[in-house]
């Protein structure tokens, strides 16, 4: 781009003054006349043709345009000023003896005495001192413009040595050398890594502008990379990156013009490959790892549903595939800094979840404003009413699983139920009225489809709605009276156990109340410990034997017997076992709530209740960090003995004594 252009000017007037040995000028040399000119030039370039002001053929004018819109420091203004002052001053003392021109500072004895005292010093020791302040202070302006120098430090003889390894891929002692300093212990796997992505077809199908970008990112990559805890591991999850976003080059050259971008991936992808993969499906992310100050720090619920609405306002409400795309975008860049935060350590694991649960939580309030708002706009407003009371909307969301339990993760499907309060009769207000119950039923299908529909942006989330009444036979939408008639008189014990983990999290607040009511209704519910027992335990019997295939060594931590499994169902069973007696324990869906509900209402003694919940805590952050290392949970059958013997010791106690 321009500025890549405008670098490259700099750098060949840099090489011109090296090559030609133009030190002495005060034109031309390093710290000269050109330097300050070039300097103002720059930003008229940049800047000239929307501050019109700059349009000025004075530098010095310039330097003050610029320091006054604060463009530059006022030093730096005043510097160069009294620099091109101080120069232009010596140019024409040096022109007016020789009547000619030049720009070099006599050699001489006698020229150097006699252009001393034209500048008014006394001796030419005292005006070479203040020569040599100003060209240097000028020189050193002009290797900060552009971010770039033009000295080669320390730190840019590393830089140049990662760029020959990179261009020239030699597997010899040297490039080993300059790998192994740099922080590799595996040089000549570095050396594979690079000549795979050398060879790749994404790189061989570069253009030549995007072929230069990519050979000075990667000798800023090896150079990070090899600052970071797992130097190859890290370069390796890059490198995959980099194939996937290599031929958009505007992704190569932001990195290169936000340095600080560029350890910030350094650092996610050392802590996680989960990170890597979800920034290669969602490149447009890499705009987030500019500013630290939010990509590490996720916001409240609050400050994410006013950014969705205002970002949604923006939006025609017609253009639908526009919508789900920014839903799209925004559900990815808050997940990437809650990921963020999560492997910076920054957030404890249950609020990690909190924060997930919040935006799948947000993004199902605006699908379902969406949805609403177009079907009332084709066939009315349905009727509805609740309690012998009309209701507004009439139409609720229930959640039920990890949502439902405030465990949500990266990945995985949401586990919902739709419920309505329509009565007979039709819509009324739009263009075609249809049935109040189709409304809700169309409802529904909308909701569903802009949820998993598949855009250029990617899909919001995957939808599992098998936990309504009569499962996938029955009614994607369920009258909320029949919901209630079905969970008290024909509901599965499995059922029952699912409703313990339920939740409204979106829709008509008086419906959402009256789900409320009604899941307790059900959970207070008297049961037969042995029947209950004998359900609990038949069910876990064929979960396990559909969800977990044995590993010799293994130990699965979800579906293993002493696993988190057996801990939910455990809770589950007691909720549904003592909630007659203790209605408190309906009020909570999250399993750790529930166990703190166990301790407080002495069903279960205190160090039991507080050993599940330690054991069920450690087998989840187990979970997680291997999810987030792309890998299932599961771990060698030699960790976590104790916890999950005791877990099984718990399950017997609990769930098959039938004292």
């Amino acid at each position: 781009g321009v500025y890549e252009s405008l670098r490259d000017m700099k750098h060949k007037i840099s090489l011109e003054v090296s090559r030609k040995g133009m030190g002495g000028d005060v034109k031309v040399g390093p710290g000269g006349i050109r330097e300050i000119e070039f300097f103002g030039q720059i930003f008229q370039l940049i800047r000239g043709g929307v501050v019109p002001v700059l349009q000025e053929r004075s530098i010095l004018n310039v330097l003050k345009i610029l320091a006054n819109r604060r463009y530059i420091p006022q030093n730096v203004c005043n510097d160069l000023t009294e620099a091109y002052e101080f120069l232009r001053n010596t140019e024409h003392r040096l022109q007016e003896f020789s009547d000619q021109q030049t720009h070099k500072i006599p050699s001489d004895p006698v020229g150097k005495a006699r252009l001393a005292a034209s500048m008014g010093f006394d001796k030419w020791e005292f005006f070479a001192l203040e020569l040599k302040r100003h060209m240097e202070g000028v020189h050193y302006h002009f290797n900060k413009l552009l971010a770039t120098e033009d000295f080669e430090t320390k730190s840019e003889k590393i830089d140049n040595e990662l760029k020959d390894v990179w261009l020239y891929l030699i597997e010899n002692d040297h490039s080993n050398k300059v790998l192994l300093n740099a922080g590799f212990d595996e040089p000549n796997e570095v050396l594979r890594l690079l000549e795979h992505l050398r060879n790749d077809p994404e790189t061989r199908s570069l253009s030549n502008e995007g072929r230069k970008r990519l050979n000075k990112l990667i000798p800023l990559v090896l150079k990070e990379a090899g600052k970071s805890e797992h130097p190859h591991l890290t370069l390796n999850r890059i490198i995959d990156l980099i194939k996937v976003i290599e031929r958009r080059t505007c992704y190569i050259a932001l990195l290169l013009e936000n340095p600080d971008a560029l350890v910030h991936l350094v650092r996610l992808s050392n802590a996680s490959p989960w990170i890597v993969s979800f920034l290669a499906l969602h490149p447009v992310l890499l705009d987030e790892l500019l500013d630290a100050r939010t990509l590490y720090i996720p916001p409240e619920k609050s400050d994410i549903i006013n950014e969705i609405r205002k970002k949604l306002s923006h939006i025609p409400a017609q253009d639908l595939e526009y919508q789900i795309e920014e839903l799209c975008i925004f559900k990815q860049i808050n997940i990437l800094r809650i990921a963020a935060a999560d492997v910076t350590n920054a957030l404890p694991l249950m609020r990690v979840s909190d924060h997930l649960t919040g935006i799948a939580e947000t993004i199902i309030s605006e699908v379902l404003e969406l949805s609403w708002n177009h079907l009332i706009k084709k066939h009315g407003n349905p009727s509805c009413l609740l309690d012998g009371k009309t209701s507004e909307r009439g139409f609720v969301v229930i959640a039920y699983g990890k949502l439902g339990g405030i465990e949500l993760g990266y990945g995985g499907d949401l586990d919902l139920v739709f419920l309505h309060a329509a009565t007979k009769g039709q819509t009324k207000g739009g263009m075609r009225a249809i049935d109040n119950a189709q409304f809700f039923a169309r409802l529904g299908q909308r909701i569903i489809h802009i949820l998993t529909a598949h855009t250029a942006a990617g899909s919001l989330y995957e939808t599992d709605m098998r936990l309504r009444p009569s499962g996938s036979s029955g009614s994607l939408v369920c009258h909320i009276e029949s919901f209630k008639e079905y969970q008290v008189e024909k509901a599965w014990t499995w059922e029952h156990q699912a409703l313990v983990k339920a939740r409204a999290v979106s829709g008509d607040a008086n419906l959402a109340r009256y789900f409320e009511q009604i899941r307790k209704e059900v959970l207070i519910l008297p049961r037969s410990k042995t029947k209950l027992q004998q359900d609990v335990r038949d069910m876990r019997e064929r979960m396990r034997k559909e969800l977990l295939t044995p590993e010799p060594g293994i130990f699965d931590l979800k579906q293993d017997e002493g696993g988190m499994v057996d801990i939910e169902f455990i809770v589950q069973y007691l909720v549904l076992l003592k909630s007659s007696q203790y209605n408190e324990l309906a009020g909570w869906t999250d399993i750790v709530r529930l166990l703190e509900t166990l301790i407080e209402t002495k069903i279960v003694d205190d160090s039991t209740a507080r050993f599940l919940k330690k054991a069920y805590l450690e087998y989840r952050a187990s979970a997680h960090m291997l999810s987030l290392q792309e890998k299932p949970a599961k771990v060698p059958d030699n960790e976590f003995i104790d916890l999950r013997e005791n877990v099984k010791k718990i399950w017997k106690t609990v769930i098959e004594n039938d004292q």
